[in-house]
């Protein structure tokens, strides 16, 4: 209600004297709620860390001594880094060496592969999701 009101004052001008005030301020509020709608629709739903992208700290938790991340490099050697980035499909692997190797910006990555700044978004997503399962997948193999 208050912002209706709001919008109602601030736009006070656009309003015909003598017609319906009520009716006025109701498509107002209509207005609102669709535009809130709306936005809802847009923003991504938020969602809480599924199992899986524990998956690396899960597997090697077990192991004692040195911190989780030292343990991971030393498993880990150029070798399967390069193997673990082969393995991700191409589509995908374009937009990590872009995004996170060449540090491009996503607009930047988005004019050099000539695609939507959102498939840049959703690429970078997938293939860091995939590159993260094989890397946990050698580091695991490679104890």
């Amino acid at each position: 209600m208050q912002e209706t009101y709001a919008r109602a004052f601030r736009s006070w001008q656009s309003y015909t004297p003598g017609t319906n005030l009520r009716a006025w301020l109701l498509r107002i509020l209509t207005n609102l709620n669709i535009d809130r709608g709306r936005r809802a629709q847009r923003t991504p739903d938020s969602q809480p860390l599924e199992e899986g992208d524990y998956f690396l700290y899960n597997r090697i938790e077990a192991a004692t001594g040195e911190t989780d991340e030292e343990r991971v490099l030393d498993r880990l050697s150029q070798d399967h880094i390069a193997e673990a980035l082969a393995a991700v499909p191409h589509d995908f692997r374009d937009v990590l060496v872009l995004v996170d190797i060449a540090d491009f910006s996503y607009a930047e990555a988005a004019q050099i592969l000539d695609i939507p700044i959102g498939t840049v978004m959703s690429r970078l997503h997938r293939g860091r999701r995939t590159l993260k399962q094989q890397l946990a997948e050698l580091s695991v193999g490679a104890s």
